[in-house]
């Protein structure tokens, strides 16, 4: 279906179209926010996936951290480095298994990662505050980003709303698959 954004972008503007520029919106205010922390948002959902790892007392691997934040495993590895570099993770040899090197984020990392939580949750509740119904922008984006998780027709679960990357947000639960953070709500 093509829609008409009028004075915004001329007639015949696409759903597409009206998502990458929605898009673009919000990387440049997280971008923004994300500056003065001297991270990137790719650095962000890393170090963010990594934090709720060791809330669970784990140490993943590169693998499964790029698994758990839907990251590229290059990409991944890349990052890796850089934070390894700002010391905000370590990398060591897994234990269990020599072949792998496993993931765990240093004092400074989990504060970092706190702070960055509650830059990006404000940062996003300040782009999102003119969406007159966040709850059905999270359920058409959820169908969007996850559609396996949801039948192809009929409405979106709110359980369905929780899955996928480790920042996804939730008005009632913070941000996170979890819900939880240093300021659930």
């Amino acid at each position: 279906m093509v829609v008409s954004a009028g004075a915004h972008g001329g007639p015949g503007v696409s759903p597409g179209f009206l998502l990458w520029r929605a898009t673009l919106g919000w990387q440049r205010e997280v971008g923004m926010a994300l500056k003065p922390l001297e991270l990137t948002y790719v650095q962000f959902v890393l170090l963010e996936g990594l934090w709720r790892f060791d809330a669970q007392g784990r140490h993943p691997s590169q693998r499964e951290l790029a698994d758990q934040t839907s990251a590229d495993v290059m990409m991944t590895s890349q990052v890796v480095r850089v934070l390894e570099g700002k010391a905000l993770l370590r990398r060591a040899v897994d234990p269990r298994d020599a072949r792998k090197r496993v993931l765990t984020i240093t004092e400074d990392g989990r504060r970092l990662a706190e702070r960055a939580m509650r830059v990006v949750r404000e940062a996003e509740d300040v782009y999102f505050s003119g969406v007159p119904d966040r709850r059905a922008l999270l359920a058409a984006l959820s169908r969007l980003a996850f559609p396996g998780d949801f039948p192809r027709a009929g409405p979106a679960s709110p359980e369905g709303l929780h899955r996928g990357l480790s920042g996804a947000y939730s008005p009632e639960r913070g941000a996170g698959r979890d819900g939880g953070g240093p300021d659930a709500r």
